[in-house]
């Protein structure tokens, strides 16, 4: 995928016909400057940028995951949500399984080749969270019930707990669940596929009204 170009007069100029052609505010338009022309005696000088916004980085998306499940023959819908820049993209397949895999690998690993490839065509971080067939918010649910009931030994036994690793978002559902709890803290620990939650027993944690 190429950017579009635009050219103005001034970087101005430019990229105000950016946003003029995407339908956005200036501000909105991310560009790089490609060619300069100063002109003759300051007479035809020229600006040309390269340039998207965000509602190109939500089309890349959608269109590389259609295009995966193209590829491989895979009978799909994909929607997407703009949560403040973080892309909530929701998949629904005729046979999840195969996108899911055992413990939600096989997803895990197509959500970092989805982050990657959006990553590197627009040269910034771009946060993606892929869902199929509601699985993510399902498996959530198992994994705060679970933590749950693990936070509440800890508290019996005054024992701290570890729990096995997860992917960063599964650990922010439990940061999450377990915040409210008296004497609970949690804390990420490990790198990579190693990073684990721990649940501590901390005495000084009360949050009951």
């Amino acid at each position: 995928m190429e950017f579009e170009k635009y050219t103005g007069k001034t970087l101005e100029e430019a990229v105000q016909a950016a946003a003029e052609a995407k339908g956005v505010q200036p501000d909105e338009i991310h560009y790089e400057i490609t060619e300069e022309k100063a002109g003759f005696l300051g007479i035809g000088k020229t600006v040309e940028i390269s340039a998207y916004c965000e509602k190109d980085v939500q089309k890349f998306i959608v269109d590389y995951i259609q295009q995966y499940f193209d590829n491989a023959e895979l009978d799909g819908t994909v929607s997407l949500e703009d949560d403040n820049g973080f892309y909530r993209v929701s998949v629904n397949v005729s046979n999840n399984a195969v996108l899911i895999g055992k413990g939600g690998r096989t997803l895990q690993f197509f959500n970092r080749l989805v982050k990657a490839a959006a990553s590197a065509q627009f040269k910034k971080r771009v946060g993606v969270l892929i869902d199929v067939n509601g699985y993510k918010k399902d498996r959530y649910k198992k994994l705060c019930r679970l933590a749950v009931l693990q936070a509440r030994d800890v508290q019996r036994t005054k024992i701290d707990a570890s729990l096995d690793p997860m992917p960063a978002d599964e650990r922010k559902a439990i940061h999450n669940a377990l915040a409210d709890m008296n004497h609970i803290t949690t804390k990420s620990e490990g790198e990579g596929d190693r990073r684990h939650i721990n649940i501590l027993y901390t005495p000084s944690k009360e949050v009951d009204k």
